[in-house]
């Protein structure tokens, strides 16, 4: 229970506020739902509670990938994150089937009931929104400590999606969740103002079918990124990193072989590289200790394997991609 414990403080932190705003944001929905009886608004509070729950599975999921290796997994936990956000978007794409349904009978039955209590419904989806956004930015700044970035502010929002592919796998989860969440707000206040002041009542359907449009691209792009990821995916811009370190070495004449592959959040280095055959195994135990410990240095890096084959005096390793900084 203890060592439990002691992996659930290790979780995802994005994963974790957005469980604990969406919770919040669930309860104020619930407050709105009960005061005004409005069936739209019961709705999003099911969706807000939906997406709470899907964080929190996320957040422990996040944890639990960095457990130890044992004599069962030797390879260690990093790709349940990946399992487990594939479970999670089981109930994104639901939520999103269920929002597109809705918005399609809101259009072809009419709006039913007219809608009382619009203060307390606007109130209730600003508040959701304020707090969205919140949450939004604080997945762009842990993006920017995933990735490197030191940018904040406005120059942070352009670069948090320019650099989103980099980021674990739980963040970027958090961060397309949200930009979904926060932009549906917005639609969904927009859309009730139409309903309300013009006989335009169909614009809460087209809302509820554009959001669900919206959280199926989410699905999507998350399910073909984890997919990879389960399957052993390998990191080409820390290969192509690695490598230039290791040909960097005077004693290392080439590589014939290199393979970084991304387990969750961490990262699994392989290599055979070719050196003097004169060597004594001293020299090449030497080589060897120098070599991993500038790989062990790079971040998410949790294993590394070095092996040593003789100079064949030809040259093979190419870089697959240059190193982005």
């Amino acid at each position: 229970m203890t060592t439990f414990f002691s992996l659930i403080r290790r979780g995802n932190k994005s994963a974790l506020a957005a469980a604990i705003v969406n919770t919040i944001i669930a309860i104020i929905k619930f407050v709105a739902y009960i005061l005004t009886g409005n069936v739209a608004m019961f709705a999003e509070m099911m969706h807000t509670i939906g997406d709470a729950a899907n964080q929190f599975f996320v957040y422990i999921g996040s944890a639990l990938s960095k457990k130890a290796p044992t004599k069962r997994f030797p390879n260690g936990f990093g790709r349940l994150v990946n399992l487990v956000l594939l479970a999670a978007i089981i109930v994104v794409a639901l939520l999103a089937y269920e929002t597109i349904r809705e918005g399609i009978l809101h259009i072809a039955h009419g709006p039913g009931e007219e809608t009382t209590g619009l203060w307390i419904i606007l109130t209730a989806l600003g508040i959701g929104v304020v707090l969205e956004v919140g949450v939004f930015y604080k997945a762009m700044i842990e993006i920017a400590h995933e990735t490197g970035l030191k940018s904040r502010g406005l120059t942070l929002v352009g670069q948090s999606f320019t650099h989103l592919g980099q980021a674990k796998p739980a963040t970027r989860l958090v961060f397309m969740e949200d930009l979904v969440a926060t932009l549906g707000g917005i639609i969904a206040i927009i859309a009730v103002l139409i309903s309300h002041y013009t006989s335009f009542y169909q614009a809460e359907g087209i809302a509820s079918i554009l959001i669900g449009l919206m959280m199926f691209y989410v699905v999507y792009n998350v399910f073909i990124q984890n997919a990879a990821g389960a399957l052993g995916e390998i990191d080409e811009v820390l290969t192509a990193k690695i490598g230039e370190i290791l040909l960097r070495d005077e004693a290392v004449r080439d590589i014939e072989k290199l393979e970084v592959i991304k387990e969750g959040d961490h990262f699994h280095v392989e290599t055979e590289i070719e050196v003097d055959p004169n060597l004594t195994i001293a020299q090449a135990d030497d080589i060897k200790d120098r070599l991993e410990l500038q790989i062990r240095i790079l971040k998410g890096v949790t294993d590394v394997t070095i092996s040593f084959d003789e100079d064949d005096k030809v040259q093979q390793y190419q870089s697959p991609s240059p190193p982005v900084e």
